[in-house]
């Protein structure tokens, strides 16, 4: 793809850098941008800048968040002592958007994986336990892609916590072995969500 413009191509391939956006999509977007009016254009870019600039990580629960604390963790309204781990903050949009559940979260940014150099000491594990001890929980929900690395990661849990008077549970197993949580369907991941069930009676059978 030849261009006459530098600007352009350097555009371009600024936004093929973008997850799942090849060149044809990408100078899409660059000639919507030039046609689009400047004042839009300005907001574009100034929102990405702050976003880039000003995002934070909650000091409590690890999810994205606008201060110290994000606002799942500030609403009072949810239950403290029900705690639901996912992999990154796309998992909390999924569950959030389910609607199903009313406890809070803990990020681990990581699952477990060896082959990739992942090991426990990538993923914040002592920050969870005493999030566990300090805010006395009495379940957490283990809401981790069901796959290879996920049955592994809610296995380690399992058994750093299995001198804590705390519930482990997962979600069902409605979402299908080896699917990323983020693409599971809003319906199937409500129900599992809803209908998670004890972790030891499908950790027996890894």
């Amino acid at each position: 793809m030849e261009f006459s413009s530098k600007l352009i191509k350097d555009a371009v391939e600024a936004f093929c850098t973008l997850p799942g956006v090849g060149r044809k999509t990408a100078l899409r977007m660059v000639m919507h941008l030039i046609q689009e009016e400047e004042e839009r254009v300005l907001h574009f870019t100034h929102s990405v800048e702050k976003l880039r600039n000003e995002i934070r990580f909650c000091a409590s629960c690890n999810n994205v968040s606008d201060g110290e604390y994000c606002s799942i963790c500030l609403d009072a309204s949810r239950n403290n002592q029900l705690i639901c781990v996912v992999e990154n903050f796309r998992d909390v949009i999924s569950i959030e958007s389910t609607q199903q559940y009313n406890g809070k979260y803990f990020v681990l940014g990581n699952l477990l994986s060896p082959l990739d150099g992942i090991g426990p000491e990538q993923i914040p594990f002592s920050q969870l336990l005493a999030k566990v001890e300090e805010d006395e929980v009495q379940e957490l929900v283990m809401a981790l892609s069901p796959n290879l690395q996920g049955d592994t990661t809610v296995f380690y849990i399992s058994k750093l916590l299995r001198d804590y008077p705390v519930e482990i549970s997962g979600i069902a197993r409605g979402v299908s072995f080896g699917t990323e949580l983020e693409y599971t369907d809003v319906f199937t991941l409500g129900k599992a969500i809803s209908k998670r069930l004890p972790v030891k009676k499908y950790i027996d059978n890894i």
